[in-house]
């Protein structure tokens, strides 16, 4: 009989299974898709990354030419993303800290990119708020989350963070409240200035790959970086999504 894999994200262990870094990786490359249609050219423009975890939005912004900070809470993932930077020799500027109370001053950035954070804070308008006050009149927010529909909670609820065949999260790291569809966002961020442009589900290919990639992952068949072309996420023109989106906004 098989062990129960150890999951705890922020992992400094390879062994554990850690699914905010899952989620990272299988999100990268859909991500970077969406940068490139809304956000501004990097052209030595700052950008900041908020949940920055182990440092891919952050890696990849730095190769499109913008001069780039990341911040999250984890000093494990923080010293993960600073030893992949300087490995790959990007010069960017990776602190800890959390969304609700960045460090930084009034506009310093044009762009600020939100990952894997407003779908686990209590504090939206928090996160809101100090978004808002560090971008540059007209800078961009770029982000994506998780809606709250039934679908949803059957993943993120259920499949990820309840059900022991699947789970690759710890309990508690998502709840109800803090999934939040589209339109429920939009007003958060209006609240604060920020003016949503867009809306764009993305989602697997073919959702049995998910599946098949997680059971593979937690039963130490495939390494973390071998699942993204498993899984293969895909942007979709839905403006009211199942599961996952990204967006953007725009301040004043």
């Amino acid at each position: 009989m098989g062990t129960t894999p150890h999951i705890e994200l922020d992992a400094a262990s390879p062994a554990a299974i850690d699914g905010r870094h899952i989620r990272a990786l299988s999100f990268q490359a859909v991500r970077m898709e969406y940068l490139g249609e809304v956000a501004p050219r990097g052209e030595g423009r700052a950008a900041l990354v908020v949940g920055g975890g182990r440092g891919l939005i952050a890696a990849g912004l730095a190769r499109s030419g913008y001069r780039v900070t990341a911040v999250d809470p984890s000093p494990v993932a923080t010293g993960h993303a600073r030893a992949a930077h300087r490995r790959d020799g990007l010069a960017i500027t990776d602190l800890v800290a959390r969304a609700e109370e960045l460090p930084f001053g009034d506009g310093e950035f044009d762009l600020v990119y939100g990952a894997d954070t407003l779908e686990v804070t209590d504090r939206l308008d928090d996160v809101l708020a100090q978004t808002a006050r560090v971008l540059a009149p007209g800078g961009t927010l770029v982000y994506d989350t998780v809606s709250r529909t039934p679908l949803s909670r059957l993943v993120y609820l259920g499949a990820f963070q309840a059900v022991p065949m699947t789970r690759i999260m710890p309990p508690g790291r998502y709840s109800a409240d803090r999934l939040r569809p589209p339109a429920e966002l939009a007003a958060a961020l209006s609240r604060h200035g920020l003016h949503n442009r867009d809306v764009r589900e993305f989602k697997p290919r073919n959702p049995l790959d998910l599946v098949r990639a997680v059971l593979a992952r937690r039963a130490g068949r495939i390494t973390d970086e071998e699942i993204p072309p498993l899984v293969d996420f895909v942007l979709s023109p839905a403006a009211r999504p199942l599961v996952t989106y990204l967006g953007y906004a725009v301040k004043g």
